[in-house]
């Protein structure tokens, strides 16, 4: 199946899109309590490298993720630079090296600490942001209010979500309509003729009555569900939830187990603070 939108409405074919609603939040949760917990590169790289199979695995359409891959990579990196800029020395603390490969001025200078410091900082993040995008992919909007509703979120907040994702791709799909109407009528927003300051302005003229057109639409979807009655129950079903399969309960033992180790991690390291040279640098 291919995927024409980040964003699914609809449930997929491949094994992580058949996973319940459920199962998928609540690894999602545990995973990015796994990533966080830690600065050390054998806890961090096998995440990221089983998140980049679990991407591909869903066969998203790339030309669609590659601009906010891009993107984020390219934030991600700036991030380091002027995490480097504001503190040159960061990588002392963790590695204890002040072994220096390049010396630009006195102040800014790379030691080997520090650049496997900020290496391991920026996989950290790339770990993060790929496992949250192979997420994001693999659920639909209801699958994910169930999901909230599982960890104890009051429904209410999940239907809100679930509205806010289902409305993404309509807007997405609306600004794209709209852009190609306007160049029909001689409007040129090809960013290899057109300035940035240009092409800016005229985002901005669809984005406006796009964002009102929006509002309207909040208040009709607003009005239906308070004549059916929404928010008088204290629960409510979702249509895309079902029993645990068996692919649910191998899911649930990995993130128990996961859950498990974290807890055994963080209560560990409180009771008997790790020394950061040994657990995070490799000499």
């Amino acid at each position: 199946m291919k995927n024409l939108n980040i964003i699914n409405l609809t449930k997929g074919e491949t094994f992580l899109h058949q996973l319940s609603g459920t199962t998928k939040v609540r690894l999602f949760a545990t995973l990015m309590l796994y990533v966080m917990m830690s600065f050390d590169l054998p806890i961090i790289l096998p995440l990221f490298i089983f998140s980049i199979i679990g991407i591909i695995s869903l066969k998203p359409s790339w030309k669609v993720i590659k601009p906010l891959v891009i993107f984020v990579v390219a934030i991600n990196i700036l991030n380091v630079v002027l995490y480097w800029l504001a503190n040159p020395l960061c990588g002392l603390e963790y590695t204890g090296d002040q072994t220096i490969l390049f010396a630009y001025t006195d102040y800014l200078v790379v030691t080997k600490g520090t650049l496997w410091f900020l290496t391991i900082r920026l996989l950290k993040m790339l770990t993060a942001f790929s496992t949250s995008l192979a997420f994001i992919m693999s659920i639909t909007p209801s699958e994910l209010a169930a999901g909230l509703t599982s960890l104890g979120f009051p429904y209410k907040l999940g239907s809100i979500v679930e509205i806010a994702f289902r409305y993404i791709p309509d807007i997405s799909r609306d600004y794209e309509n709209i852009a190609v109407s306007m160049q029909c009528r001689g409007l040129e927003l090809d960013a290899k003729k057109t300035k940035p300051i240009e092409r800016l302005k005229q985002m901005i003229l669809i984005l406006i009555p796009l964002i009102v057109t929006s509002f309207d639409r909040v208040g009709n979807i607003s009005n239906a569900m308070d004549l059916r009655g929404f928010g008088k129950g204290k629960k409510r079903s979702y249509y895309s939830e079902y029993p645990e399969r068996k692919n649910d309960k191998i899911f649930k033992l990995i993130y128990c187990l996961i859950t498990i180790f974290c807890a055994y991690y963080i209560i560990s390291g409180i009771i008997t603070p790790r020394d950061p040279k040994m657990w995070l640098y490799w000499r």
